[in-house]
């Protein structure tokens, strides 16, 4: 089965330890340093035994991310925005759509309009 592009996954790859903080980090687009201080933070600021539990628990349900989930850097950047907005990827991927089909539609007025330079330029070069 394909590996799903919307799911949370561990990423050992880039990980320090067990890859939490670097799949969240990779699953939500924020930098890994940032959640990593986070996840320090919020453990110091009194949430000691729960945060660690959870974050054993993430550890050991979670799968590994699969190599090569992501063609390049723009296509991670792409599923970041989906997973972290659907209804605004969804509209954006709509609109570039709409440009195109609009862009398409000015190159195909302009080539089956009546162009009198352009068919006498077709003419010249038979």
């Amino acid at each position: 089965m394909a590996a799903r592009r919307t799911k949370f996954y561990l990423d050992k790859q880039n990980g320090k330890w067990m890859g939490v903080c670097a799949g969240i980090a990779d699953y939500t687009g924020i930098d890994v340093t940032w959640v990593r201080v986070g996840a320090v933070l919020v453990t110091l600021m009194g949430a000691f035994p729960w945060s660690l539990i959870a974050y054993f628990a993430v550890a050991y349900f979670g799968e590994n991310k699969p190599l090569g989930l992501y063609a390049d850097r723009d296509d991670e950047k792409f599923w970041q925005g989906v997973r972290t907005n659907p209804a605004r990827s969804a509209r954006d991927v709509r609109s570039k759509f709409r440009d195109i089909d609009r862009r398409l539609a000015d190159i195909e007025t302009f080539y089956t309009s009546r162009n009198k330079r352009l068919a006498d330029e077709i003419e010249s070069l038979r």
